[in-house]
Order: C-alpha cells, then structure tokens, then sequence
C-alpha cells in the first residue's frame, strides 16, 4: 500500500516502514561515524522502540557492540492498516543488528506487569546470563498497576494556579493564547504513580531478586527540567512531580543495589520532539525557539547525539561520572548554557502567528514530528507501495 501521514490533533495515525528503517539506519550511522565506546556488553531497554530509548539501544549495540533486549508496548501492522512506529523502528534495528552479527532480542508487552518483568528476566537467564546496563525510558500516559489492578491516568496539568501563556499548533504556525486549569491532588498522585519511579524500583528489585544484574550493574532513567517559561506547566507542574519522585528513587535504588556494586542515575536530557512532548502546550513553541537557537550556534541535537554524547561523555568515558549537586548527569548542559536561554527568552517576547517562521524553527519542528512516524525522509520512496506487515525476528 501507499502509505501517506494522516493527522489527528497532536498525533498521527500511520506510520511508513521504510522511513522508520531508514531513520534507524541514520542512527546507526551517526553513532558508527563517533567511534567505539569502551560500553557495557549485555543491556535491557525498557521503553525501547522510539525517542531516547531507542537512541540508547541503537548506541549500546552499534557504538559498545553490547547485546540487547529491547521491551515495549507496540502495535503490530495488519493488511491495510500501518504498525506503529516504534514496531517499525525494533524491526528495523532487530535487522540490522543481526545482519551485524549482534545479539539482539525483544519483548513487546506492558512493561508494567509481573509477566512481562518475568518474560525478560527468563530471556536474559537463558540467552545472557546478566545485564551490565538497564535504561529505563517508558513514556505511557496510564498504567495498570501490578499490584492493584488500578489503571491510573497522568495529567499535564500546573500545580496551584491556572496557567496561562503563548503556544502553537504546529501543523498552522498558528500562535495563541492557552490557559490550563490547575491540577487536582489526584492528578498529581495517579501523575505520579504512572511516570514516577516506582516500576523503575519494581524492575531493579525483581532483576536483584532473580540474580540477573551482574556486578556494578548500572541503571539509568531519563529526565527534564527545563527553563522558567515551561516550569509552571512542566516541571513544577504534575509531570514535574513525577520527575522529582523519579529522582528520589535512583538514591533508593543505588542503596538498594549496594551489595551487587550497583549504581542508580537520573539524566536529565535536552527538550526535543516526542509524541509526548508536542501534546504539552507551550512545549512546541519553546522547542521551535530553542531549535533556531541551537542551531545557529551549531550545538542542537537530536535524540541520538544526545545519547551517544551520554555514553561516551559521561557514562563510559573512563572517567569519574560528573553530576550535579543532586546528584544528576546534565546532558541537558548545551540546552542551559546562559547565553542560549538569553536569546530563547527574548525570541519568546516577540513570537508571535506572523514572527515565528523567521524568529523559531518551526519548519525544523514539523519534519522531527513527521520523522517519528518515518515520514520525511530522504532515500525513501514514499510514492512506492510499501509492505505494512513487517515482522520482528525475535517476536514469533
């Protein structure tokens, strides 16, 4: 079939196979240009089909020549109607990885549930023995919870007050006014129990428990924090709860994890265009400004930089892992630098409907949107049929 992208507000219904394949064979390239890493040899990625999860997989095998298992929740294709991206996307990398000769297995189910914790676990057991690394990059907005069968919600909401700003609807350029009315205290605690750390804690325990980490294992999980114009709605808001409970759990986990030598950090990365991201209002206008900023000073990244910068910067350089004062790696630092935040601030006073195409790069912001669907590429003949059922070799 002929597959073209088709919107509905801040999502899109289709995804190509071909432009997820090509997308992730850009990563892949771009992480093999940098150079080996002195990385680890066996990971987990849990949330690893797309965004920073799959940028880390990608840069664990291809940059480390580490062994993978990958867990997600995805959609498979079906004749006439697409699979989602990131079941394009672990096709993809399955394929590339094997015909690299590297090990390279999936699980595609909840990553919330005791089954799918038990699956990996069994899978590792049998075919790797232990893990040296886990990344921990979900990004659900519910989740079952394993012990109570409650399905909780998070919300995007301000703590305290109604906020009001500037936004834009990406697909016009339209900029407008938003206003989001305050968070009541159960927003912020199902906020919490979905994209907090507990399933992180559950999956470090349960991993420990089975005696599948492998002395000094280290596991990571990624954050934001942002700058003044998005911190009432992001990280002083509901999401921004979720992230400090995130934080507070790496300290518990590394205590718990003391007797295998294990290790417990939060990085906290720089702001680009996900799923999640281009539904918080004023979260796409802030990206859109960045952008122009960044790359007029020749230091914007995308996913993948950001990742392999992580693991041969900080993570593995051989070196002693630099943090912050509470204890987070910032890979977020080029995003901070004063000057970019200066020049951010003042572009954001002067956005506006008729501004933006020459202040922001909102041009650059619809093609990273249209990119995670696989969509926009170059080298890709979207004019072609293409196959919607594409199979993952390790998911039978």
């Amino acid at each position: 079939m002929i597959i073209e992208p088709r919107m509905r507000g801040f999502i899109c219904l289709t995804a190509h196979p071909d432009g997820c394949a090509q997308s992730v064979k850009n990563q892949i390239k771009y992480v093999q240009s940098k150079g080996s890493i002195n990385g680890p040899k066996r990971v987990l990625v849990i949330g690893a089909s797309t965004g920073f999860g799959l940028a880390s997989r990608i840069t664990a095998a291809f940059g480390s020549g580490a062994s993978t298992i990958g867990v997600f929740f995805e959609k498979p294709g079906s004749e006439g109607k697409t699979a989602s991206p990131g079941w394009y996307n672990s096709a993809a990398f399955e394929k590339e990885a094997h015909a690299a000769g590297l090990y390279a297995k999936s699980i595609n189910g909840d990553a919330f549930s005791k089954e799918v914790k038990q699956q990996t676990i069994d899978m590792i057991k049998a075919d790797l023995g232990q893990i040296d690394l886990i990344i921990y990059s979900l990004a659900s907005p519910v989740r079952m919870h394993p012990e109570t069968g409650v399905l909780y919600r998070s919300a995007l909401k301000p703590i305290g007050s109604t906020f009001s700003n500037k936004t834009v609807d990406f697909h016009t350029g339209v900029v407008s006014q938003v206003s989001i009315e305050p968070a009541t205290e159960e927003d912020i605690k199902n906020t919490v129990v979905v994209m907090g750390g507990e399933d992180w804690s559950m999956w470090m325990d349960t991993m420990k428990e089975a005696g599948v980490l492998a002395p000094n294992a280290m596991t990571i999980a990624y954050s934001y924090i942002g700058p003044a114009v998005t911190e009432a709605v992001y990280r002083k808001g509901t999401i921004g709860r979720a992230k400090d409970h995130l934080e507070a759990t790496a300290a518990e986990i590394t205590k718990n994890l003391s007797s295998v030598g294990g290790k417990a950090y939060v990085s906290v990365n720089k702001a680009l265009v996900t799923q999640a991201s281009s539904a918080i209002p004023v979260i796409p206008l802030y990206i859109s400004l960045l952008y122009k900023t960044m790359k007029a000073k020749g230091i914007h990244e995308g996913c993948i930089e950001q990742m392999q910068r992580l693991f041969a910067d900080r993570l593995f350089s051989g070196k002693e892992i630099p943090t912050d004062t509470e204890g987070r790696i910032r890979i977020d630092d080029w995003e901070m630098r004063d000057d970019v935040q200066e020049k951010v601030a003042a572009l954001w006073q002067e956005a506006t409907t008729d501004s933006l195409s020459e202040i922001g790069d909102l041009a650059g912001y619809k093609q990273d949107f249209l990119n995670l669907f696989g969509f926009g590429f170059e080298g890709v003949d979207y004019l072609s049929d293409s196959q919607e059922v594409v199979p993952i070799e390790s998911i039978l």
